[in-house]
């Protein structure tokens, strides 16, 4: 019986800092592994990247984000791709879980250009009152060639919750 209220009294605890940290006005400031041969897509088989996140809370739990991307794929070097969008999270208040969208413009070396729509769902784990581990699991949408170029993933992230004066 202890054991169990010992419990619900940490994830009340939890909830609650977790909670503090998406409110209006906050910065956000991310990075993610992404791929770590943990992703696939029918062309390029597997493929390692990093990508760096800015983002401005506008309500609570609701973020503006841009973001950057550089992608190499084992296979060929020259299909490396270079990747800038712009999108959103919202954050489920009690628990750190976040939904995401978002746009991206694509520009691989050899003159392929592509539009992709991306969704994520993932957990923003709290390390400190502002560090963050954010594992996530994300699927990216290509309309130029959906058998070839469409991924779905996994990343790992590090983010920042900082509050603006």
């Amino acid at each position: 019986m202890i054991k169990k209220l010992l419990i619900a009294v940490a994830a009340v605890l939890l909830s609650a800092t977790a909670n503090a940290q998406f409110e209006r006005s906050k910065i956000f400031i991310g990075s993610s592994l992404t791929g770590l041969d943990l992703s696939y897509n029918g062309k390029n088989k597997t493929d390692f990247g990093l990508q760096a996140q800015t983002g401005y809370f506008f309500s609570d739990n609701l973020m503006a984000l841009a973001q950057a991307q550089y992608q190499h794929y084992g296979n060929d070097a020259n299909a490396d791709e270079i990747m800038f969008g712009v999108g959103g999270r919202y954050y489920i208040t009690q628990n750190g879980i976040f939904l995401g969208a978002s746009c991206k413009f694509v520009h691989a070396y050899h003159n392929y250009n592509d539009f992709r729509p991306s969704v994520e769902a993932g957990y923003a784990f709290f390390l400190s009152k502002t560090v963050t581990v954010e594992p996530a699991i994300y699927y990216d949408q290509s309309f130029k060639k959906h058998s070839d170029f469409s991924t779905i993933g996994l990343k790992v992230g590090i983010g920042v919750y900082l509050f603006r004066d």
